[in-house]
């Protein structure tokens, strides 16, 4: 007779540190069967051949899910120049070698015109949807389909070590940038092609790389260990500005009504707690002053 799997209910954020080969679901789904979760979901897709922070939430945390993954993200990302690619990475069959010798200098110098606010054509190997099917499946029935540009940030560019036609770099962006995009628009922009070897993602908006755990050192913790590492539901909304409510208010907002609160109230998203510092969730300022629950926790 086969026992079905108890889940539990789990609540909180984890740090994963996900590993090469791996996609972003496949170490979701890994990680909530660790937890024996009810209830769970990654922000942000990582590749596989990609590594780095991937926050995994769970419970009552997936409900602010989509603010991580509207969040800015820093990579470490390695190109090598000369080689383009039919993938912008180095899963795709070769496409053309030219023969040059690239440095520091000629690198740096094409920064500037991929800083601030640039247009990207997404990558037709990407998990982006047309019809409903990730364009990556296009790709490889051999469909090549028009995609229109979209608008990223590109807030830094750091060199960090160049040699051999194969340079380390640094890259602080908004949501939605495709690294392999960019390394094959800087290797267009020096006329000798370039294509992604590797990928490292080090922060998600707060949360950095120092603060995250491997799969496989997962795999070996305990149940208390794991449950120790979780994060709090609202570590997720930090970037948030902050209101109290006193008990009263704190009851009727938790049941799904607009509150008064004395003083002056911040414009946009808040996080909202009650006076013994429970949080209760995600609110928004009405017009007429009062803050309505946008997102209320059941913790």
């Amino acid at each position: 007779m086969q026992f079905k799997r108890i889940k539990r209910a789990v609540h909180g954020v984890l740090l994963l540190d996900k590993p090469l080969g791996f996609s972003s679901n496949q170490a979701l789904q890994k990680v909530k069967w660790l937890y024996q979760a009810e209830k769970a979901g990654h922000t942000g897709t990582l590749d596989p051949l990609a590594t780095g922070v991937l926050p995994i939430c769970f419970g009552e945390a997936t409900k602010f899910a989509q603010h991580l993954t509207d969040e800015h993200k820093t990579y470490i990302a390695t190109i090598k120049f000369g080689t383009t690619t039919t993938t912008g990475d180095q899963e795709g069959e070769v496409l053309e070698v030219i023969d040059c010798h690239i440095n520091s200098a000629a690198i740096e110098a094409t920064f500037p015109q991929f800083l601030g606010e640039i247009l990207q054509v997404p990558p037709m190997y990407s998990a982006l949807k047309v019809d409903g099917k990730p364009l990556y499946a296009y790709a490889r029935a051999g469909i090549a389909l028009d995609r229109q540009p979209r608008a990223v940030n590109i807030y830094q560019l750091t060199l960090m070590d160049c040699a051999d036609n194969i340079a380390t770099i640094e890259v602080r962006c908004s949501k939605g940038t495709y690294i392999r995009t960019l390394a094959e628009d800087i290797g267009r922009a020096l006329q000798v092609g370039a294509h992604l070897i590797a990928l490292r993602r080090t922060a998600t908006a707060s949360y950095a790389l120092s603060n995250t755990i491997t799969l496989e050192a997962l795999e070996q913790a305990s149940s208390d260990m794991r449950d120790a590492l979780l994060l709090p539901v609202d570590s997720a909304i930090q970037h948030l500005p902050t209101v109290m409510l006193n008990a009263d208010a704190a009851y009727y907002f938790k049941q799904g009504n607009p509150v008064w609160i004395a003083g002056k109230i911040p414009k946009g998203e808040l996080r909202v707690y009650s006076d013994t510092n429970l949080f209760l969730g995600v609110g928004l300022q009405q017009t007429d002053g009062k803050i309505a629950p946008k997102r209320v926790v059941n913790l």
